[in-house]
């Protein structure tokens, strides 16, 4: 593997003094750069990465990985908006690209920034209050939102904002269960993964099925507590993820058929986030337990063609004994490389590990603060 050669750029050609002037303390941190081996060309250009930052901490960050060249760009956002004093926010939680643009969601601080695909430069902030996850489809953008007071029992239900990808305008919003998660959009129909996180003495276990033309709730499916994650494969079926209680109901993964919109299959294994592409869902599980106060790590692939789950590893050179805890995953469509993030201890700067298609470590560079979120661009 080639040395990674970095630059830290310095402040001076990142920011004139008087922009420097203008920002308030804390100041968001400069834009570094890293390179590491290109890929081969593919239509995957390359990809934003989201760094979630600590709650409170206003440091969520956004990177993006040049596959063709092998430049990794660290805190891009700062770099192309200077005039935004406080940078991209409080939690970055999701992030797409639609079209033209680029698309996050920053949960504490209420907004979904719109920002040019190819340059990072904002466009517009969408205000929505406590949001979550966005998705899109036929022009509109979905975006998922608790509402309400952070961590607040008394939180009311959730809802779904929709919002038309031209104008950058909300223009409809529907009533789902309490503190919403994923969304995936299947034929005319969207769901949503609701958790009740704020009250896990009551949690919420349902998924919302939103019929896209009405826009309104036409079904509720009971699947387990806590739901989080959602995810769709090309044979019309949802992978759902539940975290169970941390105490006495474990976490499972479920699969509804959408055509039924019942669902169809148990996994009895713990999954907390996962990447379908093709065939495979790439997953990990970091299990943690409020009775042992520790993580139980694991990491595998499940067949969704046939709805099982395999002997395969997508991490088979050691390097899993390297990741503290697995945050992130995305899968190149085109190379089969797979990404995952290391969010390390919550609170330093995370690591991103590229591996080949035979699980082999290709790279890895040093992100910001939780590393969490993947969109490719094309």
């Amino acid at each position: 593997m080639k040395k990674q050669i970095t630059y830290r750029l310095s402040l001076a050609v990142l920011l004139s003094v008087s922009l420097f002037a203008c920002r308030k303390d804390p100041q968001p941190l400069p834009e570094e750069v890293v390179v590491v081996p290109p890929a081969k060309p593919t239509p995957a250009k390359g990809f934003y990465l989201v760094n979630e930052g600590n709650m409170n901490m206003n440091r969520a960050s956004l990177d993006y990985m040049d596959l063709t060249t092998g430049v990794y760009r660290k805190n891009i956002y700062n770099q192309a908006n200077p005039e935004v004093v406080k940078g991209l926010g409080d939690v970055g939680n999701d992030i797409g690209v639609y079209g033209s643009k680029l698309y996050v969601v920053v949960n504490i601080s209420n907004k979904v920034e719109v920002m040019d695909v190819k340059t990072g430069k904002r466009i517009k902030q969408i205000n929505i209050t406590n949001c979550r996850y966005i998705t899109f489809s036929k022009g509109k953008a979905y975006v998922s939102a608790y509402l309400g007071t952070v961590g607040d029992p008394a939180a009311p239900n959730g809802i779904v904002a929709q919002i038309d990808t031209t104008s950058l305008t909300e223009t409809r919003r529907v009533d789902v269960g309490r503190q919403p998660e994923e969304m995936a959009v299947v034929g005319e129909k969207l769901y949503v993964a609701n958790s009740g996180g704020y009250t896990p003495s009551n949690y919420e276990r349902t998924v919302s099925v939103i019929d896209l033309n009405s826009f309104q709730v036409i079904n509720k499916i009971d699947v387990a507590v806590n739901l989080h994650r959602l995810k769709a494969d090309k044979y019309g079926d949802l992978y759902v993820t539940s975290r169970g209680d941390y105490y006495d109901i474990p976490s499972k993964l479920f699969v509804i058929d959408t055509k039924t919109d019942k669902v169809k299959k148990t996994f009895d294994i713990g999954v907390s986030n996962l990447a379908i592409d093709d065939d495979s869902a790439y997953f990990y599980s970091t299990e943690f337990s409020y009775v042992t106060g520790g993580y139980v790590i694991a990491y595998g692939i499940i067949d969704v063609k046939n709805e099982v789950l395999t002997d395969k590893k997508f991490i088979t050179d050691g390097t899993d004994k390297e990741i503290s805890i697995p945050y992130g995953i995305a899968v190149n469509p085109f190379t089969k490389d797979v990404f995952v993030t290391d969010a390390r201890d919550y609170v330093s700067p995370g690591t991103l590990y590229s591996f080949d298609p035979a699980g082999k470590k290709k790279y890895q560079v040093t992100t910001g603060d939780i590393p969490a979120h993947f969109a490719f661009v094309y």
